[in-house]
């Protein structure tokens, strides 16, 4: 949990941009991982419609923290380089991340942690806002990952005209993929999803026998981690944040 490092731990990590081929493409992605750990868990962060930012880097250091090798990759540098602000104004301008593309690039980043020696060959994957929802459609479509977390992913559930070229099918109508545990995260306040999108979205995995735990908190709207924001929400981010380690924990870290 947040706090509970050993003070006596021996404490470091690596964090950097690489680049990682997957078939005739290359994957642009930030990398950080424990310096001193040995078969750790691993993580794919899909980074939120606001970019491939700071937020994302910053918080693919906090999981390493915790001992895990994280991996998010840059799902927007088709549609050009500049800040993160500037390439997110093009994505929307251009249609946004294609569904497909973006899956492509998730099972590339998977392929790639399975087999570091750090790794213990145990991944999950989480996103936050349109990264949820690419979290979610990653859970149901992406064969390899051991755990997901949507976090407040909009338009998981779609109506017939919000979809696309590049989103062509809503990720609730993959549910019945799902197999493996999902955790959802979301602000009751919200408007993206609506309180009434996730109840559809529970239903639809109850209905068809998943294992999930969805964890709604009252007061909190979108984007409840985002302390540059005022959508910030302290309690609800930290009880939240401390409730995906140990879902992590459970589901991806082996015994020493």
């Amino acid at each position: 949990m947040w706090n509970d490092l050993r003070t006596d731990a021996c404490e470091g990590m690596i964090a950097e941009t690489i680049r990682i081929p997957h078939g005739n493409d290359s994957i642009r992605a930030y990398y950080s991982r424990p310096l001193y750990a040995e078969n750790c868990g691993s993580v794919v962060l899909i980074p939120h419609m606001p970019g491939w930012d700071e937020w994302c880097r910053e918080t693919a250091r906090r999981f390493t923290q915790h001992g895990y090798a994280v991996l998010c990759p840059d799902i927007y540098r088709k549609f050009g380089n500049g800040t993160p602000t500037e390439v997110s104004a093009m994505a929307r301008e251009q249609g946004g991340a294609v569904d497909a593309e973006v899956m492509e690039d998730v099972r590339g980043c998977l392929d790639f942690l399975k087999v570091q020696e750090n790794t213990n060959g145990r991944t999950g994957v989480i996103g936050m806002c349109s990264g949820g929802r690419h979290a979610f459609l990653a859970a149901c479509t992406v064969e390899g990952f051991d755990c997901a977390v949507d976090c407040w992913g909009g338009q998981v559930s779609m109506k017939p005209e919000q979809l696309s070229e590049a989103r062509p099918k809503a990720p609730i109508d993959y549910t019945e993929q799902l197999q493996i545990p999902l955790l959802g995260i979301f602000g009751n306040d919200d408007k993206f999803p609506t309180p009434e999108e996730v109840d559809e979205l529970e239903e639809r995995l109850k209905k068809a026998g998943k294992d999930y735990t969805f964890f709604r908190y009252d007061g909190a709207g979108h984007g409840i981690w985002y302390y540059d924001k005022p959508m910030y929400r302290q309690e609800a981010a930290m009880d939240s944040f401390n409730k995906v380690l140990d879902f992590f924990d459970r589901h991806l870290k082996t015994e020493e």
